[in-house]
């Protein structure tokens, strides 16, 4: 069974070519990509490096995120169910000399685990988010981690992730998102627990106009933010 919203594939295969231009439809996420590595090594590493984790980057777009991560050392695997998307990516990985394993499809697809699952500004977009959060602890080891990136569903995400980003800024095409389908942390929690998962961290992911960058802020998650849950091993769960 699929977790998919046609139009929402729609949306950004539109601008599939453009994933690489940093001053294209996809700049916001150029941004973000030095603040969102620096965070994920953060949460992942072990003993400080990650060369050798199986990762499993799910809506990887062109492969923003999946290429650093297999400069680190990673195993990456990156799955979207745009097939422009993964073109550029796979185009991009070999003119960069990246082994990357880049695959057309969705996560439901899948029946390999991984030491981490991401799922990067993904859940909003998708039509069942508990069936997603689901599908992703399936695809994660025991003692793995799911790591999540969204828009919370608040006024101010709705002001300055909409009306700003979309109508004001034009820093993404309008009607990326769409703010009913904005997720809570809370909810996020309810499903990952139900999942088998223990909600490791929360942390907000915070704009700074005058320094035009990023940063991660542990307790403004109003707009932006993490969530690191690791699934249990069967001895946790006795």
């Amino acid at each position: 069974m699929s977790n998919l919203n046609p139009k929402e594939i729609d949306q950004f295969t539109k601008d599939s070519s453009h994933w690489w231009d940093e001053d294209g439809p996809f700049r916001p996420l150029h941004k973000l990509t030095p603040t969102r590595i620096g965070y994920l090594k953060d949460r992942i590493c072990r003993n400080g490096s990650i060369e050798g984790w199986s990762i499993l980057d799910i809506g990887c777009g062109g492969g923003l995120v999946s290429e650093p991560l297999a400069r680190l050392g990673a195993h990456v695997t990156g799955i979207d169910a745009d097939a422009n998307a993964i073109a550029v990516a796979k185009e991009h990985a070999a003119g960069q000399g990246i082994a990357i394993e880049y695959l057309t499809g969705t996560a439901e697809d899948l029946d390999t685990q991984f030491d981490v699952v991401l799922a990067l500004e993904i859940i909003e977009h998708v039509p069942d988010p508990a069936a997603f959060v689901e599908t992703c602890f399936h695809l994660c080891k025991p003692g793995g981690l799911v790591i999540f990136s969204t828009l919370n569903r608040t006024i101010k995400s709705y002001a300055l992730g909409i009306v700003a980003a979309e109508y004001i800024l034009n820093w993404v095409p309008k009607g990326t998102h769409h703010w009913k389908q904005f997720v809570k942390p809370s909810e996020i929690a309810r499903h990952v627990r139900k999942s088998g998962g223990e909600v490791r961290d929360i942390s907000g992911l915070r704009y700074n106009p005058l320094t035009d960058s990023f940063k991660i802020d542990p307790h403004d998650v109003d707009v932006n933010y993490f969530l690191v849950a690791g699934k249990e091993t069967s001895a946790s769960r006795k």
